[in-house]
């Protein structure tokens, strides 16, 4: 296999995405065409600068407009968190930087008026500084004409760190309402242009804390390392909503809470830290949406009596690492929420809240009334700590208000049992999204198709034309979810109807059945031909954009990230035939276990260019040759290995090997660890894993926790196309499998189990009452709610049910702690009952073991420091489960612990199950 080792820095310069033609999706063409430029442009020239050095930072500002230019950590060579190296491109009219701001007013009831510093730039009047102050100036001419109050902006050294202060003033005769108040956030997060050795050594990326008054933003780098920066309140300035700034000329005219940078696939765009945003909420929602969800918090504003002033600000602080983001954020004396395992509370399993703050906390309220209860329990010294019991469904805010009536947000997401949410996923899709209409001119049915929510019917056609094709991740997504819902909760009537669509649809019309090309994987069954199916096709729909494929692009092998979906199906009716009893009746274990295989080996066959980077739900192949090891068929472990080496060699040349069809991405990753590890490559695995924590944070948010970064698939998979920061869309499950794998490898850093939980957790959020699966939240104000698509949510899912798990953990300070389970001491023993809905996986962290059922659930279990058991209580059997089939390993080293009775066979241990529970202990033989 040949491999194009300059590929990574090529994919970075493909047109933005939001052009007219795309094509960096699901296209042919190896690497996209590169406009010829007749001539380099003269590089704009960077305004002039002061620099100073504070605390840890090497800062300059602007002298024109004594805005942030610059803030470098010291000592990191040429590494800034500011886009300064795009000074000179961004010095004019509606470029915002870090020390503008932005503001809806009015007087008395007039109309709302909009004014910003960035809109026209007119000469700043600096002021006189001395002691703490850096510098000072009056910015109120920038703001435009016709501004009633005054803006004065200095900036400080607080606590050896900088600061900006501003303070509006009212010098009029009448009192003025701040309807918003926005304080642009312009951090370097552009790719464009950048290598992905570049984006990952120059670039970060910004994560919100919604927090209100104990609200912050973490700035990491693309690599993961350190330092970060964490961009806290000075004085009370909320963080109340965080806002993007749509892009100049896209929006109407007159709207100042835009900026002129393109927003693109490479470029996420900035945001506005809103200190108050009631004005702003008689915005019009989004067309497709019809109507926008509740914000994070309540919309506040504040009125300006004649003569008088507010005083808002904001500190840069250094935390040395992002592991040492919370421990940085409780010195520099910021109130600290710790929710364990997370922030998503299923009601059938109570979660933590742990508390640490200077103020003593004054009450805890609830929002919605009844979602949840907070109940006081004993805490670690230095903490307060609450038992959180879910008992409505969605969206919950706890807020806390301490002495000084400061209020920290919380925010919480309540589901049903994990088990039920499973069960409510697999129904809908085999019934609501089973499509089976003989009639189909492009023949996909038997099959389960995506589904528009809001319209409450199946998806058969769609300009994007693989959304209906079951392929690409915008048309696999659907039935890859109901076929990964069956690997733990298996349901007679899913899986025959699963057997029929693998069967039936997916081999011989998706894939290709027999020949040379056998096992390839098509690009989509539906496609736009007008001469044939023109009666088909729906009118309203433009149908000639790039991506209304025709049938020679549908038919295409070339794209492997089509080829995972089809192993997952398989692979899953494989194990339900190997393990089971009369669940899968088709074909037996060999038949499924041999197609995964020839996918598999297809994928490098017939899509040798993109299976150069590491594919979503990629996993799957290290599951499918570890079976084939297991079962004896030696010659086809041995040529997927072998193909698989070459691609893990190629890796290990590469400084960040992440490519994708996307200029960066949050795909590959799992992928590339998982080889990495099985490989031996401790040292590339490492890398991997600390830039998957570059871009996916913990803070105390169920939809930013655990939340790998993406904002371009909506384009893709969704029904409201833009560019947009997405919550829980797949890549948040899929990115949790390696820190889960890294977390069993070191059980102390329980920071990569908070993130993990959070991902995984995060991925059945989605998952609405009736058991319809959005692709993603849509995270600005004008929707606030889920995509009604279901899209590409199937391969989070994978996720999800790749990894479900209960984790019993000791933390030194917060003691005994249970991710997935509830957990009880026992005089000299912890118990566990697990919770996270299959029940079928079981790390115990202080033993070091890794407890895997393949067959069989797992009631509760106990652990026994004293003796060094683990004492498993097993279910009764059922009729397609007369055996539980039990692994158990040590990830982290030392012997592997053993059961009391069984039979060993392929790997695992087989132990007969009977009409009752059965008891298993576990320890070192």
């Amino acid at each position: 296999m040949r491999i194009k080792k300059l590929l990574p820095t090529v994919l970075l310069v493909i047109p933005p995405l939001l052009a007219a033609a795309p094509v960096a999706v699901s296209q042919t063409p190896a690497v996209p065409a590169v406009p010829a430029v007749p001539a380099v442009p003269a590089v704009p020239v960077a305004p002039a600068e002061d620099r100073y050095a504070v605390g840890p930072f090497d800062m300059a500002l602007r002298r024109d407009t004594q805005t942030l230019a610059r803030l470098a950590p010291r000592g990191e060579g040429g590494f800034d968190f500011l886009p300064s190296n795009r000074a000179g491109e961004r010095r004019g009219d509606g470029y915002n930087h870090v020390g503008d701001i932005h503001i809806r007013l009015r007087i008395g009831d007039g109309a709302w008026r909009d004014y910003s510093s960035a809109r026209t730039r007119r000469p700043v009047t600096p002021l006189a500084g001395g002691g703490a102050v850096i510098a000072r100036a009056d910015i109120t001419a920038s703001m435009g004409d016709g501004f009633p109050l005054t803006v004065e902006r200095a900036w400080v050294r607080q606590d050896r760190v900088p600061a900006m202060r501003i303070t509006i003033a009212n010098p009029g005769k009448q009192a003025v309402e701040v309807g918003a108040l926005g304080l642009p956030m312009v951090f370097d997060n552009i790719i464009s242009g950048r290598s992905l050795e570049q984006a990952h050594a120059q670039a970060s990326f910004v994560d919100p804390y919604v927090g209100q008054d104990a609200g912050y933003l973490q700035v990491t780098r693309l690599n993961g390392k350190g330092p970060a920066l964490l961009v806290v309140p000075d004085a009370r300035t909320p963080l109340e909503e965080y806002r993007i700034l749509r892009e100049a000329g896209r929006q109407p005219a007159g709207d100042v809470f835009t900026d002129r940078s393109p927003r693109e696939q490479t470029s996420e765009g900035f945001y506005d830290w809103m200190v108050a945003s009631r004005a702003m909420a008689g915005e019009v929602p989004n067309p497709v949406a019809g109507k926008a969800g509740a914000p994070w918090n309540p919309a506040s504003g504040f009125t300006l009596a004649p003569g008088e002033r507010r005083t808002i600000g904001i500190r840069f602080v250094a935390a040395p690492s992002i592991r040492a983001i919370e421990p940085t954020l409780a010195t520099a004396g910021r109130p600290l929420a710790i929710g364990i395992p997370g922030y998503v509370v299923p009601t059938d399993a109570p979660a933590d809240l742990f508390v640490k703050a200077a103020q003593p906390i004054r009450s805890v309220a609830v929002s919605p009334a009844g979602a949840m209860t907070l109940t006081p329990a004993r805490a670690p010294a230095g903490w307060a700590r609450y038992t959180v019991k879910g008992s409505g469904w969605g969206r919950a805010r706890v807020a806390i208000t301490y002495a000084d009536g400061s209020v920290q947000a919380v925010h919480y997401y309540v589901t049903k049992p994990l088990a039920q949410v499973s069960a409510d996923l697999g129904r809908f899709a085999t019934t609501r999204q089973w499509f089976d209409d003989k009639a189909d001119p492009f023949g996909r049915a038997p099959a389960i198709l995506t589904y528009d929510r809001q319209a409450d019917h199946i998806v058969t056609q769609d300009q994007r034309v693989w959304i209906a094709g079951m392929s690409d991740e915008g048309g696999a997504g659907a039935w890859v979810a109901a076929a990964m819902k069956q690997l733990d909760h298996p349901e007679p009537a899913e899986v025959a109807r699963l057997e029929r669509l693998v069967g039936e649809t997916i081999v011989g019309k998706l894939q290709i059945a027999e020949g040379p090309h056998a096992g390839g994987v098509k690009k989509s069954l539906f496609w736009y031909d007008p001469a044939r199916f023109g009666h088909y096709y729906d009118t309203s729909i433009d149908w000639s954009t790039w991506a209304s494929w025709k049938k020679e692009q549908a038919d295409d092998l070339g794209r492997s990230y089509n080829y995972p979906h089809v192993a997952a199906g398989h692979w899953v009716l494989y194990r339900l035939a190997r393990n089971h009893v009369g669940l899968v009746t088709r074909h037996d274990w060999r038949w499924y276990l041999g197609w995964a295989h020839k996918t598999t080996v297809a994928m490098m066959r017939d899509a040798p260019h993109y299976a150069e980077f590491g594919q979503m739900e990629g996993e799957i192949f290290v599951e499918i040759l570890l079976d084939l090891k297991r079962e004896g068929m030696t010659a086809e472990a041995t040529e997927v290995e072998g193909l698989m080496r070459k691609r893990a060699d190629h890796w290990r040349t590469l400084a960040y090997p992440f490519g994708s069809e996307m200029a960066w991405d949050s795909t590959g990753q799992p992928e590339v660890y998982a080889w990495m590890r099985y490989f031996g490559h401790a040292k590339e695995a490492a890398i991997t894993r600390e830039v998957i924590l570059g871009y996916d944070p913990t803070v105390p948010h169920w939809g930013y926790n655990g939340n790998a970064r993406r904002y371009w698939d909506f384009l893709y998979g969704g029904k409201i196309k833009r560019i947009e920061r997405q919550l829980h869309h797949y890549g948040s499950a899929l990115n949790a499998v390696p820190l889960f794998d890294a977390f069993r490898r070191d059980p102390a850093d329980l920071h990569l189990l908070r993130v993990a939980y959070g991902g995984f957790m995060g991925g059945i959020t989605n998952v609405d009452r009736d058991g319809f699966a959005s692709a993603g939240f849509h995270s600005e104000p004008d929707v606030m709610d889920w995509d009604p698509m279901t899209g590409d949510y199937g391969m989070g899912y994978f996720g999800h049910a790749y990894t479900a798990a209960t984790y019993l953990v000791r933390d030194p300070a917060l003691g005994w702690l249970g991710f997935g389970g509830t957990v009880a001491e026992r005089g000299d023993a912890v118990a566990v009952t697990p919770h996270d809905g299959a029940r079928t996986r079981l790390f115990v962290a202080p033993a070091g073991q890794w407890i895997t059922l393949a067959a069989g659930t797992i009631a509760h279990a106990e652990w026994q420091p004293a003796r060094r058991r683990i004492v498993l209580t097993l279910d009764a059997a059922s009729a397609t489960t007369p055996a539980a089939r039990l692994l158990v390993e040590a990830p982290a080293g030392g012997a592997a612990y053993a059961p009391d009775r069984g039979t060993a066979a392929r790997g695992m241990w087989t132990v007969p199950l009977g009409r009752e529970p059965q008891t298993v202990t576990l320890s070192v033989h």
